[in-house]
């Protein structure tokens, strides 16, 4: 299915390299083959095919190539140092475009040896905003059911996107997380994960989960740090600049994949919605180069709002998500009062949109929709 990021990867490979990064099956090989496409010569090297690794070892593709594909090339020792040669020597007509998993942008980020030389496109699950582009009409419970990853989201039933969703979560552990790092604990971090299942939508401490797992809150800090790194969750952290008694600073922890939460229907509905918000923020960051961020507000009080959506450190908006409560939110009224924040109340099943006190009630799939990516 169409991915709107082509157009925009192509015109960077114009400019520099491009490095295609996000959660394991969430489409970048394809995409990646996809833009080959376009090119009369375009290779595509995977580094895990031993053919493929002599070709890459030894610089041997044709010279007439326009488009160089490199899939899993972190899995090479000194593959920055290798990428920055090839790229620093490559005829003007040869584009570069790198692909992998999601411990290709973890590692990406360690030393300078590759500044200045690629851009990053960050490939998530499929959006509402996404899709509207590919003129298909999914209504929002086919994405909490299922989420957002190709596979699932295209599956004939219900059932062949639970078996795939099985698969994922033990490859996740199994592979992913015990090849990332050595983790010598496979009970715990698997309980730890469990947990944060459950708790998405609630402000997550580190002690907490420490004590039901027995292991200690640096332990549970560096086990969702891993899971961050390879795109299985990512965090929210509360905002507190020029909002008064807003110290809380415990994080919030959302799944790419919705269908992985053990919650109620507002807990999946929300981490649809913050996933949505964070592929917008993502897109928006990655487009201009600003950057953009999501965070959630809760003073001391309690006081509270879901997502708050910032540019360069200073909010543009507030959102609050909510099931079916089409009535105005009494925090969210607060910090509108207050601060004069743009916001507006997201609400999954409502009878009609309307505006109270200048913040806009609307209609989650209208809103979601008309989000950057």
């Amino acid at each position: 299915m169409y991915r709107r990021q082509i157009e925009r990867i192509k015109k960077d490979l114009e400019k520099k390299m491009v490095f295609i990064v996000g959660p394991r099956q969430v489409g970048k090989t394809w995409l990646s083959k996809e833009i080959g496409k376009s090119f009369e010569h375009a290779v595509y090297l995977n580094y895990d095919r031993s053919q493929d690794r002599q070709i890459i070892q030894k610089e041997i593709w044709p010279q007439k190539t326009e488009l160089l594909i490199f899939d899993e090339l972190h899995k090479m020792k000194g593959w920055k140092t290798y990428l920055k040669g090839v790229f620093d020597t490559k005829p003007e007509h040869l584009k570069i475009l790198v692909t992998g998993s999601a411990r290709l942008n973890t590692f990406r980020k360690a030393g300078d040896s590759l500044v200045g030389r690629f851009f990053v496109h960050q490939l998530l699950p499929f959006s509402l905003s996404e899709l509207k582009y590919a003129k298909v009409f999914f209504d929002i419970d086919r994405f909490i059911v299922r989420g957002g990853f190709p596979e699932p989201f295209l599956a004939e039933s219900d059932q062949d996107a639970d078996r795939w969703r099985n698969q994922y979560a033990d490859g996740l552990i199994r592979q992913d997380i015990l090849d990332f790092e050595t983790v010598h604990n496979f009970r715990a971090i698997q309980m730890v994960l469990d947990l944060l299942r459950e708790k998405v939508g609630s402000p997550v401490s580190y002690r907490s989960i420490a004590e039901d797992v027995q292991i200690s809150p640096t332990t549970v800090k560096r086990y969702i740090e891993i899971f961050e790194s390879l795109s299985i969750v990512f965090r929210i952290t509360p905002y507190s600049k020029n909002i008064a008694r807003s110290i809380l600073k415990e994080p919030k922890i959302y799944f790419f994949d919705t269908g992985m939460v053990s919650g109620d229907d507002g807990a999946m509905f929300e981490n649809f919605v913050a996933l949505s918000l964070f592929k917008h923020v993502l897109g928006k960051s990655d487009e201009t180069g600003k950057t953009f961020d999501l965070r959630y507000l809760r003073t001391k009080e309690g006081k509270e709002v879901d997502f708050a959506v910032t540019e360069n450190g200073k909010i543009i908006e507030i959102v609050e998500a909510k099931l079916k409560d089409d009535e105005l939110n009494t925090t969210l009224k607060y910090f509108f009062k207050k601060y004069a924040l743009k916001s507006v109340q997201v609400v999954k099943e409502i009878k009609r949109e309307k505006t109270i006190e200048n913040i806009e009630i609307v209609s989650a799939r209208n809103y979601l929709k008309d989000l950057y990516l």
